[in-house]
């Protein structure tokens, strides 16, 4: 096992030659409530722990999108940091929140989720302020997730999978037509001075 580390204050861990058995192992004793999250590519292995800029900004884009949803009159699941995993496949990984949209009624009632069985929630939001992370985004593509937003403290990228099985990053979300990608940035960089609930109060009075 190889040990590979960021400066602390990305809080960023890698290990390498990692079993699946670990992956699984790590999830079942660190439980459900722990801050960590992880992310599993074919024997690498990330741990990552969020800092309070990356909760706040994870926080923010899901209330948004849950706004937005039942502003334009459309069903979503949010699953918030799902554990997505294949053993087929060897990959895993925890989104910082995760949303059925055009799936939402093939999940509903649905008490565990299993990929091999169930399909990948319809979007990912990743939030990579300090050390954007390219092996997660591939793990989505791998594990068929139709769109992932990542926001890496300055801009929203939106990556939308085509069907040869890459990520384009087209400027406007496929999943949820219309939303406006374009402005978290600034809602996000806004709620620092106003608050949090005073933007979505905003964000309610344009689009509401």
């Amino acid at each position: 096992m190889v040990l590979e580390t960021w400066p602390a204050a990305e809080q960023r861990v890698l290990l390498h030659n990692v079993p699946w058995q670990t992956f699984e192992h790590l999830l079942e004793v660190l439980g459900d409530t722990r801050a960590a999250r992880l992310a599993y590519d074919q024997g690498t292995l990330e741990i990552m722990s969020p800092i309070d800029r990356h909760e706040s900004a994870k926080s923010l884009i899901g209330r948004l999108i849950e706004t937005w949803s039942f502003f334009q009159d459309i069903d979503i699941a949010s699953r918030g940091s799902l554990t997505l995993r294949r053993e087929d496949l060897a990959r895993g990984v925890e989104p910082d929140e995760c949303y059925y949209i055009q799936n939402e009624s093939s999940i509903r009632g649905v008490a565990h989720t299993d990929l091999r069985r169930d399909p990948p929630p319809d979007l990912g939001v990743e939030i990579d302020i300090t050390s954007p992370s390219s092996l997660r985004i591939a793990i989505y593509a791998a594990l068929g997730v139709p769109e992932v937003w990542r926001y890496n403290g300055e801009t929203l990228q939106v990556f939308c999978l085509e069907p040869q099985g890459g990520y384009l990053m087209p400027s406007a979300s496929r999943v949820l037509a219309g939303f406006p990608v374009e402005r978290v940035a600034q809602w996000l960089e806004q709620a620092k001075i106003v608050g949090e609930s005073a933007v979505v109060r905003q964000f309610m009075a344009e689009f509401g």
